[in-house]
């Protein structure tokens, strides 16, 4: 993960956040449906903080399920909080806030239908993260990293699938974060009948466009272009720190 990822002004502008940020007072768009999508997608990080506050993982399902549940229903409220935060700071607050109340309440209103069922891998995924090495708010940022380079990881294959380069990706993907050892571009071409040259240059190439969705991502979940470069900067060091 290096460089610099820059998603277009355009693109930022029609983020989910900053759709959410620019219509949640009043507007003909109805920004709940960003939201939706935004806090679906980052279902984990919310997980792993509760199950890092001491929740069984059951308890922890439920707790995540009522807060997004709450938050979908009260986030108009937040109107001033939500025009100055990013995404992830944003809902950390918010978790704080509701797990400082009385979480056992029933939300209010009929559960949204995207709630129904919790992803199915959450405490698979926590237990291969060894995130209960981590504080509660370590725990977050760390998962949220993580589910955000899952999220372009995720799209990069499915390209390589799309585009008929999926062997040539199934060989090289562990390569993404770390260069290969000695003799291993030469064994993988053998393996692939390709020169050791051809996969140097298509590593290069996903690397390049891991970073791109990467920026991506990271763009859906903030509201200006200035925000960009801090955003990336923080997700570099959690997942740097995590590495030593």
């Amino acid at each position: 993960m290096t460089g610099n990822p820059q998603p277009s002004h355009r693109s930022i502008s029609r983020s989910r956040w900053s759709m959410v940020t620019q219509h949640a007072i009043a507007a003909p768009q109805d920004p709940r449906s960003a939201l939706v999508e935004l806090c679906m997608h980052y279902w984990y990080p919310v997980y792993a903080y509760v199950r890092r506050c001491g929740h069984a993982p059951d308890i922890a399902q439920d707790i995540t399920r009522s807060f997004l549940q709450n938050l979908f229903v009260h986030f108009r409220d937040d109107a001033a909080a939500l025009a100055q935060a990013r995404f992830r700071a944003y809902l950390l607050a918010r978790l704080n806030a509701f797990l400082a109340e009385d979480w056992r309440r029933t939300p209010d209103g009929e559960m949204a239908s995207e709630l129904q069922h919790a992803p199915n891998n959450l405490e698979l995924r926590y237990q291969r993260d060894n995130i209960q090495s981590h504080s509660p708010e370590a725990a977050y940022q760390y998962s949220f990293a993580l589910e955000m380079l899952s999220r372009a990881t995720h799209r990069l294959r499915a390209e390589a699938r799309q585009t008929g380069h999926l062997p040539m990706y199934e060989a090289l993907h562990k390569f993404l974060a770390v260069e290969p050892v000695a003799g291993q571009y030469e064994e993988l071409a053998r393996e692939l009948g390709r020169r050791p040259l051809a996969l140097v240059v298509a590593l290069k190439r996903l690397r390049q466009r891991l970073r791109e969705l990467i920026g991506e991502e990271l763009a859906d979940t903030i509201s200006s272009s200035d925000e960009l470069d801090a955003e990336m900067k923080v997700l570099h060091s959690i997942l740097r720190e995590k590495a030593r």
